[in-house]
């Protein structure tokens, strides 16, 4: 066990990643040694950064903590730290259930866990972090928290209203991070099409990505987590003006129903979502859209599953997840409605999606097969190098798999012309033709 050894373990979504990247850097500047999701952990310290937002989530952050003061009862761990979302929300039940965790935290209380260890918050650095991620690519956060209020989302009871980063702040940070070697900036958000709303009056996610595909040396960027009701249209000219501006599109939609988006309160017809999904795709030919869907939501019948179906066949989405509803206390969802759908039709109504997804997403790759695509290369792995096109995010989408004798001289974080050879319903096959830089 060593003493100035701080095991990090983060759970959830991109955005508490950078969370934990931020505090990694605070406590290396305090000395501190940090791993970060190391499969054997050594340090007498655990901070664990958890997930609150659907039930898998809580489920899981709370198993962690359980793993963690298992060690901590067989000596093998001197403090346990909370943190994150699932402290946020549940902090007194935790306490109370949880007498083996030393301390709790909110999600921003990084300054007191550093003073808490017996260190000096640095605010100078405060944007900056130590990149968990390969060293070519970073999560960019632009905003926290959001100032919808989806029947069904917890999200803005835990994090509260949107407060946007200044478009200054995001640059400099962009161009820190470009300095350090990073091409690709996947821009995140809990809801990116209001950024700037709060701070500047207006939304402005266009003018900043704008600015930033302007930054030399960004490579890529890939837009995460919209919304369909007012939606800012001059986002898609900036995506057809610059090259470096992914034709990717993350944008959940959760049903398309009128009576359960209705319930949903997702500020968006039936009608007006197709007419959203056709305008995107005249505007930009070719693009690549992600949603997330929802099954089970209280109330939705076999027709309205049978609506969300059709759409779906319809819509013919590049990258699609789903899950099935579950209640979230505090929600106007559970305060209103009565969770009516058994988890087995849940669940049923959830396999069949993604069924009808899944052969989508095989004559989407299929299409691939025998073009030139642009790819850069993340890692090795056995007899593979790995890349992504522009139209995947790392962790959720389809890979590039190169046969490493084909391309003996590629380095990570470089970037390639491969053509595609073959395809399954999830990764592309192919060889390099060109290396680029």
């Amino acid at each position: 066990m060593k003493s100035r050894t701080i095991d990090i373990i983060t759970l959830g979504c991109s955005k508490n990643l950078v969370d934990s990247e931020k505090l990694i850097h605070q406590l290396e500047l305090n000395g501190f040694e940090v791993t970060h999701d190391s499969e054997d952990p050594k340090g007498e310290i655990a901070i664990v950064n958890t997930c609150g937002f659907i039930g898998d989530a809580k489920e899981e952050s709370i198993n962690m903590i359980l793993e963690f003061a298992q060690r901590k009862e067989q000596g093998k761990l001197k403090q346990l730290l909370v943190m994150g979302c699932l402290s946020q929300r549940y902090f007194e039940e935790l306490k109370m259930e949880l007498p083996e965790v030393d301390r709790f935290y909110g999600k921003f209380d990084w300054e007191q866990i550093i003073t808490d260890l017996k260190g000096t918050y640095h605010k100078e650095a405060s944007n900056e972090r130590r990149l968990t991620t390969p060293s070519h690519y970073a999560y960019l956060k632009i905003s926290e928290g959001c100032n919808r209020h989806c029947a069904y989302c917890a999200i803005p009871i835990i994090t509260g209203r949107q407060k946007s980063h200044s478009i200054e702040g995001i640059v400099a940070e962009v161009e820190g991070l470009v300095a350090k070697g990073v091409k690709e900036f996947q821009v995140i958000a809990q809801e990116l099409t209001g950024y700037g709303t709060d701070l500047y009056g207006k939304q402005m996610i266009a003018p900043l990505i704008d600015r930033i595909a302007q930054v030399p040396g960004v490579e890529w960027i890939r837009l995460h987590y919209g919304y369909p009701a007012h939606f800012p249209w001059e986002l898609l000219q900036v995506m057809k003006r610059h090259n470096n501006v992914c034709r990717y599109l993350d944008i959940a939609l959760q049903h398309i129903s009128d009576s359960q988006l209705s319930a949903m309160r997702r500020h968006i017809t039936k009608q007006e979502t197709y007419d959203f999904i056709e305008k995107i795709r005249q505007e930009v030919p070719g693009i690549h859209l992600r949603t997330t869907l929802m099954v089970g939501f209280p109330g939705e019948t076999d027709d309205n599953f049978q609506e969300l179906i059709d759409f779906v066949k319809w819509a013919k989405f590049e990258r699609m997840g789903a899950f099935a509803y579950s209640e979230e206390e505090g929600t106007y969802a559970a305060e209103h409605y009565k969770d009516d759908i058994p988890e087995e039709v849940k669940q049923a109504r959830l396999s069949k999606l993604m069924r009808v997804q899944q052969q989508i997403s095989e004559e989407v790759q299929q299409s691939k097969v025998g073009k030139t695509v642009k790819v850069i290369i993340d890692r090795e792995e056995g007899d593979y190098f790995i890349g992504r096109t522009e139209f995947d995010s790392p962790e959720v989408d389809p890979e590039v798999l190169i046969k490493k004798a084909s391309a003996s001289e590629v380095q990570t974080g470089q970037f390639a012309k491969v053509k595609i050879e073959s395809a399954d319903e999830f990764d592309l096959y192919g060889k390099i033709v060109e290396l680029t830089h």
